[in-house]
């Protein structure tokens, strides 16, 4: 399993300003969903960071997310491994299938993959 990019999510209420305060050091917004949007480097696109307001179709807002190339992978070697399921395995509407798995130290990742 390949990781394709790492990025860590922020909850937020100040979007728009975190939008123009980040865009001063050279990142674009890339996805705006109205809940989550996502900025990025255009020298470097898996630079990222996203903030949240809520998950729309999760429990909580993940602090990160981790891209990988076989998300079914992923969540196979998750549960094998008794790791702490938060959100199941699903396809969302705007195109990515995702899990979010808790880490060691209580941070909620959620993991991606474009479908």
């Amino acid at each position: 399993m390949a990781i394709r990019r790492v990025v860590p999510n922020v909850q937020s209420e100040a979007v728009g300003e975190s939008r123009d305060f980040y865009g001063l050091l050279g990142f674009e917004e890339v996805m705006n969903l109205g809940w989550v949007m996502t900025l990025a480097s255009p020298s470097s696109p898996t630079a990222q960071v996203s903030f949240f307001t809520s998950d729309r179709t999760a429990p909580v807002v993940p602090d990160m997310s981790v891209e990988v190339d076989d998300v079914d992978a992923a969540y196979a070697v998750m549960r094998e491994n008794g790791a702490e399921i938060v959100h199941p395995l699903q396809d969302e509407e705007w195109g990515v299938r995702r899990f979010f798995v808790r880490d060691p130290n209580g941070r909620v990742v959620n993991v991606l993959g474009h479908r």
